[in-house]
């Protein structure tokens, strides 16, 4: 990222700024504060929240352990649902899920805060090493997954407590996926993600193989060869392109790259940023971006959204956190050319939008935001290079409600698959299953073909 322009350098900040900007965003409760918190639970019969989670974890259950000083019971309820609870409690979007759900969420109250009690058990759990799970008997069967993000990491666990052998395979030098490469760092401090992987794949029976990508180092129809099943998880490479002119100048970025060399570099003074810096898109990975540029010293830091507030992917939360960091959010503005000056960028055009029967359309008026650095936001992209013939809907994978391909003995999850959410809990939740449907076939003797309606 560093950059001879003086207008994007490194190091803007002190060290002592640096370590305050980028601390733990929610810090982990203690014992008393996780009582306390407890304590509001009404644990409802019929709890909404639970409904409302995507791995269906018994919230009230794991509050209850809680709440009667047992955080390694409570635990171990999370992880029979999902073995990542530790990240899911630190990134979902809890406030529009579990916690939306909550009896307690009125105008007159906050919702209990289940997220962080969350964190507070697996956190005793994972800091004790407290292992919950042994394997089953070896079943002499062995399962290739492709990625070890969420998806991949849920299905390798599940499968290897069933006794199958697993081999993930990833392209990335590290495990984790957006987990390790994606998040917002005062999201997941002290190497949290490299921890929790270290933790899944503890159970056994597990080998991981990086540097490997489908369609160039491995072949899936050599791997459904080699195998009895493949599971695959291997995400969104792409990243949407800009499509407009100056979008290759210098200081123009993909707020993806930007946010990963963050999370790997020992050092945020080592990670140059604009002085002025402008993040295209409404989403998740903009919000972090634009905060992240504010806390590594960014004088201003806007973000263009071509709809309105309500339009946005991000959450209400998430907006809220990146105003409070001092980020302008503009709403109804789509990008027209990136303004340049010696080679570098100077600024972006930009025009108003809005909707016209529906549709977005632009209303001809345009302005000029100054800006020296612009990463773009605005979505990534399925790439399907290696899949041969399995079928696709809307650009992804087609798969059935167990998550089984068109392709015999493949199954798929996480964000690769169409109908999907892009949520770290829902890609969790989709290897979860299809590791139980994998299962269910390999008992059952058979592998059978399944034509994805």
């Amino acid at each position: 990222m560093e950059r001879l322009d003086t207008g994007i350098r490194a190091g803007r900040l002190s060290p002592a700024e640096y370590d305050s900007n980028f601390s733990d965003l929610h810090p982990r409760l203690d014992r008393h504060e996780a009582l306390v918190a407890s304590d509001r639970c009404y644990f409802c019969y019929d709890a909404p929240c639970m409904t409302a989670c995507p791995t269906a974890i018994d919230i009230p259950l794991f509050i209850r352990q809680i709440s009667t000083g047992n955080p390694l019971g409570a635990a171990k309820t999370i992880f029979d649902q999902n073995i990542l609870g530790g990240m899911c409690a630190r990134v979902c979007p809890t406030e529009e899920l579990c916690e939306e759900a909550c009896v307690r969420n009125t105008a007159e109250e906050r919702p209990v805060e289940i997220g962080r009690l969350q964190r507070y058990a697996t956190d005793t759990a994972m800091q004790a090493d407290k292992q919950f799970y042994a394997r089953a008997n070896s079943t002499g069967k062995t399962i290739a997954v492709i990625g070890a993000g969420p998806a991949g990491l849920a299905a390798a666990h599940r499968l290897a407590v069933k006794g199958h052998d697993v081999v993930i395979y990833d392209a990335r030098p590290k495990s984790g996926g957006l987990n390790e490469y994606g998040i917002a760092t005062y999201k997941a401090v002290d190497d949290f993600a490299q921890k929790e992987v270290d933790y899944v794949l503890s159970i056994g029976g597990i080998e991981v193989k990086h540097g490997q990508l489908l369609g160039r180092d491995i072949e899936l129809a050599d791997l459904q060869a080699q195998y009895d099943a493949v599971f695959l998880g291997i995400g969104l490479a792409g990243v949407n392109a800009l499509r407009v002119e100056g979008e290759n100048l210098s200081g123009v970025d993909d707020a993806v790259d930007f946010i990963s060399a963050l999370r790997q570099t020992d050092s945020k003074a080592n990670i140059a940023i604009g002085r002025r810096v402008v993040v295209l898109g409404g989403g998740m990975t903009a919000i972090d971006a634009a905060v992240q540029a504010k806390l590594l010293g960014a004088e201003e830091v806007t973000i263009c959204y071509r709809r309105g507030k309500e339009h946005m992917n991000a959450s209400t939360f998430e907006q809220d956190l990146a105003t409070s960091k001092g980020v302008i959010i503009r709403h109804w503005l789509a990008p027209k050319a990136i303004v340049s000056k010696d080679g570098k960028v100077a600024g972006i055009e930009v025009e108003y939008t809005t909707l016209t029967e529906g549709r977005l359309t632009t209303t001809g008026e345009t302005g000029v935001i100054a800006a020296d650095q612009i990463f773009k936001a605005i979505g990534q992209t399925f790439i399907s290079s290696g899949l041969g013939t399995i079928r696709l809907e809307s650009g992804r994978i087609a798969v059935d409600t167990e998550g089984r391909t068109s392709l015999d003995g493949v199954w798929a999850g996480g964000d690769c698959v169409f109908g999907g959410n892009d949520l770290t809990v829902s890609a969790v939740a989709n290897g979860r299953d299809a590791a139980e449907s994998i299962n269910r076939m390999l008992a059952a003797g058979a592998q059978p073909a399944i034509a994805v309606a």
